[in-house]
């Protein structure tokens, strides 16, 4: 293992927007030396040929990963590997477990705390987000868009597209105040702090 001041971590997730936002807080906060991709087929290709790598992340619903495919591939290549998502399963959890992944990270998490489960890993121990060990079974049985109002469903689904509160108040029709209380419901109900994270973990839940 590199020392841990500069350990070498493979990223790979096909949102941008959370990519390049955690890959430059990893680098600059956590001096770490990351390299990130966009989609499977890249990170295999990378930690084969630019490898060894402490740790490689990977998004679990990223184009090539076929379910859990991927991330069997990679530790059957003897990759020290763990999946990150905003979407968090039971079952999903429990199988990664059982494949003795080095971890399940949810995109939820502070920059800091997912810098510090990284660094975790690395030392040789398993992290699992704490949704996952408190267990969900209402996430198994019960999609996010059903513990949504129809009112907050269309709200998240103008956050998804970019949408200022006012801009999702004129296309709604509703006051932006109101706007601000579905905000609140709705980062309670998806236990996220932010409108980023929101719209993260209802792309990666196939809600729109």
């Amino acid at each position: 293992m590199t020392n841990q001041s500069k350990c070498r971590i493979l990223f790979a997730d096909d949102h941008e927007l959370l990519r390049d936002t955690l890959a430059v807080y990893l680098r600059q906060e956590a001096s770490m030396d990351v390299v990130a991709v966009s989609d499977f087929d890249e990170a295999a290709s990378t930690w084969r040929r630019d490898g060894p790598f402490d740790l490689v992340l990977l998004d679990y619903r990223m184009p090539g990963m076929n379910g859990l495919e991927g991330l069997k591939l990679a530790l059957s290549e003897g990759v020290r590997v763990a999946l990150i998502s905003g979407f968090v399963v039971r079952h999903v959890i429990e199988e990664v477990s059982s494949l003795k992944a080095a971890g399940f990270l949810s995109k939820t998490m502070p920059a800091a705390s997912f810098a510090s489960a990284i660094r975790y890993m690395i030392t040789g121990g398993a992290f699992f987000t704490p949704q996952a060990l408190l267990g969900s079974k209402d996430a198994d049985q019960r999609p996010l868009a059903r513990a949504l109002t129809n009112r907050e469903h269309q709200v998240l689904r103008q956050i998804c597209t970019g949408r200022s509160d006012k801009e999702i108040a004129r296309e709604l029709g509703i006051q932006t105040p109101t706007v601000k209380l579905h905000l609140k419901m709705i980062f309670r109900k998806l236990g996220v702090q932010n409108r980023t994270q929101a719209a993260l973990i209802a792309m990666d839940a196939l809600m729109f």
